[in-house]
């Protein structure tokens, strides 16, 4: 289980699994909890660069980032850390 804590948004802590670059068993805490809760369900079993392609920039109102947005960062950072090893 990965924790990352988002910067400029509502939610407060997103929780994810990665299996084979798989996500799995995405988890908002804080924010609007409908549409995180539908973003965790679109985003199951997608391939990691997959999702981040899809949630990358998104905006919310006149944030310049968003919940999606930082979960994308969530994933890059994860995947960095893994290519520097």
């Amino acid at each position: 289980m990965y924790t990352y804590i988002p910067k400029g948004v509502c939610s407060k802590k997103i929780d994810f699994d990665i299996k084979d670059n798989k996500i799995t068993n995405v988890n908002f805490t804080g924010g609007c909890s409908g549409n995180l809760q539908g973003i965790s369900h679109l985003v199951e079993g997608l391939p990691v660069e997959e999702t981040i392609n899809r949630l990358k920039g998104i905006r919310c109102g006149f944030k310049i980032t968003s919940c999606p947005d930082q979960f994308a960062k969530a994933l890059e950072e994860l995947v960095l850390k893994k290519t520097d090893v």
